[in-house]
């Protein structure tokens, strides 16, 4: 047979080869059709921003991370003194915190500071600083040892 006749045979096949894989290629769905309901986040209430002093660590936790997301957004990002003067200005017991040094031994700032408020066996631990993408603030166990923090911290003496 010469190659042009093979030419209508080999189209034939093709064509039929390729409505055959349409065939089995499974068809859309129908969606549902949508109904309009209120996201979330325009009925959900936003966390209180309020001091629980009977409440727990964690109950505390939003005003906590309210209030290192203040300060870090402020001129005092790296300033330890200004997240303890937010905390007791809010409710927090200075005597329980703790705070780490805002510069190195030789004077210069430092990468980071963290700061925390011991609270019945728990501890809201708060970190800031240039090498931390963004404020952070948490809720740890109290240390083995008591307090909320490992290594060298600062008096908190004013």
């Amino acid at each position: 047979m010469h190659p042009r006749r093979w030419l209508p045979v080999v189209a034939v096949c093709q064509v039929t080869a390729l409505a055959a894989l349409v065939a089995c290629t499974p068809t859309a769905e129908p969606s549902p059709t949508a109904t309009t309901m209120p996201s979330p986040s325009a009925t959900a209430t936003a966390d209180p921003v309020e001091f629980f002093p009977n409440g727990s660590a964690t109950d505390n936790l939003p005003l906590f991370r309210h209030l290192v997301k203040q300060v870090a957004e402020s001129s005092d990002t790296v300033a330890g003194r200004a997240y303890i003067d937010a905390l007791v200005e809010a409710g927090f017991d200075k005597d329980a915190m703790q705070l780490t040094p805002d510069q190195t031994s030789v004077g210069h700032a430092v990468d980071a500071i963290q700061f925390s408020v011991l609270w019945d066996g728990e501890c809201l631990v708060g970190q800031v600083g240039p090498s931390t993408p963004e404020p952070t603030a948490i809720v740890l166990p109290e240390l083995p040892e008591g307090g909320c923090l490992v290594g060298q911290t600062r008096p908190i003496d004013w």
